[in-house]
């Protein structure tokens, strides 16, 4: 019937009900103070009191200047390990490295993995392709860099929330076409799709986390208005062709904007001959594991994630 929509798992509606952070909608003029949130690194928290070791590492960007790229790596480690190469969310228009890297750095950690995150530029002070070009550049150089990083480049998964997980499936693309080789793709709740006209996308608009509006603002900022040609770098649902992009896990909640699009890019992928895991988690607002991490439907979420990591890591490890 006109106006349903999905209901929000119970804990996660009481968060939505009860914080004052949420972001819903969001006009241009209220960048600047999202921007304000970011977080600070928690060097004690990624590093798990010692457990783990953290760098930063100033890297060439294509156009002459520098990209920071944070690395967090087990200390104990004498082997090459594999990498969760994160990219933050932020909706292209704010966020960090260090935004939500903690609880990634558990994920990674739980897997027998290291993980990095780039502080890639922002718009709309730097519109496409700064952002993508950041992303690429940064998996280039750590992916030739890894042998002295105790990195096994042959299991590099680029994982991306939100706006990075948009960012992470166009670095895929870009390096199925110009290198480097990755193992798999993780797209937690990604933004792939600037045309912001799905089912989902107009049925919760003014609802939950990060609707239609905000979408639009941030889509927007990115490309610099309204241009007549997107290319998938700049908004992977725009790909003709999904095949030969790596193993690929998508998870997204069915009360959010993003269920369509990322539905439809998982069901692209195996019309291509792809492999892909697919979680639509019931009642999931966008981005619940943050919101509510404590929610058992946030719990669920992070050991699929963990699951699904471990397993194709063993599968390589089963194969050489």
């Amino acid at each position: 019937m006109p106006g349903s929509r999905p209901p929000f798992d119970p804990e996660v509606a009481i968060a939505l009900a009860s914080r004052e952070d949420i972001v819903t909608m969001l006009a241009p003029e209220q960048i600047q103070s999202l921007r304000a949130r970011s977080e600070q690194p928690d060097v004690l928290a990624l590093t798990r009191d010692g457990e783990a070791t953290h760098t930063v590492h100033r890297i060439p960007r294509r156009d002459g200047g520098r990209i920071d790229l944070a690395l967090i790596r087990p200390a104990a480690s004498t082997r090459p390990v594999p990498l969760l190469f994160h990219v933050h969310g932020g909706g292209l228009v704010t966020g960090t490295a260090y935004d939500a890297l903690a609880p990634v750095a558990r994920i990674a950690a739980t897997a027998g993995m290291a993980v990095s995150s780039v502080e890639y530029r922002l718009a709309p002070e730097n519109p496409y392709p700064a952002a993508i070009d950041d992303v690429h550049d940064a998996l280039v150089w750590i992916a030739a860099e890894a042998p002295d990083l105790g990195i096994d480049a042959n299991r590099i998964v680029v994982e991306g929330v939100s706006a990075g997980g948009g960012l992470a499936a166009a670095a895929v693309l870009r390096s199925r076409d110009e290198g480097p080789d990755l193992y798999g793709q993780m797209l937690i709740c990604p933004m792939l799709d600037h045309r912001n006209a799905s089912g989902s996308a107009h049925q919760m608009a003014g609802h939950g986390a990060w609707d239609r509006s905000a979408n639009e603002t941030a889509w927007t900022a990115y490309l610099g208005g309204a241009p007549e040609h997107v290319p998938p770098t700049a908004s992977p649902s725009r790909a003709d062709d999904l095949s030969g992009v790596p193993r690929t896990f998508i998870d997204v909640g069915s009360a959010e904007t993003f269920r369509d699009e990322c539905v439809e890019y998982a069901a692209r992928i195996w019309a291509d001959g792809g492999d892909a895991e697919l979680h639509v988690w019931p009642g999931g607002a966008h981005g619940f594991d943050v919101l509510v991490p404590d929610a058992a439907l946030s719990r669920d979420a992070v050991a699929a994630r963990v699951d699904w990591l471990r397993r194709v890591l063993t599968q390589s490890e089963a194969a050489s």
